[in-house]
């Protein structure tokens, strides 16, 4: 697996070792023991699946406070998104900066997210289903987000008029939002 550091602080793009042949293909999703071995050490206990049926629905973003905050490891298992990750990490020097990472069924790349980053995606074809490991469980009471169209973000969103649940709707621009990840 080819782990490389994104240039938001402990964010990586994982993009693992594809084995085909005439009868398909082979790749390992995870391995603990490489992941440690490019100082990722985290332990996860649930995974998440989602699918979005239509193009244009866009999840996010997402975070939730400490001590609930989760470190994510995010993968496509059909489709294609648009991941974006920002640093919300007051104390880091890329405190408000965002990455946006195209993530499909056939790159079959991962996006390790840490604490302290909102994440969402935009979906760019019908019937994506993107699976995420968690190190946290999920806890309605620490759930927070920011606007997806927050415009100090100036968030490059493959779409303008998305397809968005009720709660995405009605988000903390950044400069208002609760951000103790402690």
């Amino acid at each position: 697996m080819n782990v490389t550091p994104l240039r938001l602080q402990g964010a990586s793009l994982l993009e693992p070792v594809v084995h085909s042949d005439h009868r398909g293909s082979f790749m390992e999703s995870y391995n603990e023991q490489i992941m440690n071995g490019h100082g990722i050490q985290t332990h996860f206990i649930q995974d998440n699946h989602s699918l979005s049926a239509e193009v244009g629905v866009l999840r996010g973003l997402h975070y939730q406070l400490g001590p609930k905050a989760q470190t994510k490891l995010i993968r496509v298992l059909s489709g294609v998104i648009y991941d974006v990750i920002v640093d919300i990490r007051q104390s880091s020097p890329t405190f408000g900066q965002w990455v946006g990472i195209i993530l499909s069924e056939y790159n079959k790349r991962q996006l390790f997210v840490p604490k302290g980053f909102a994440h969402g995606f935009c979906t760019l074809v019908p019937n994506t289903e993107v699976l995420y490991k968690v190190d946290e469980y999920y806890s309605p009471e620490h759930e927070r987000g920011i606007l997806w169209n927050d415009p100090t973000l100036g968030i490059d969103w493959p779409v303008s008029s998305p397809l968005l649940s009720g709660k995405d709707q009605y988000h903390f621009l950044l400069k208002d939002a609760e951000l103790n990840f402690d």
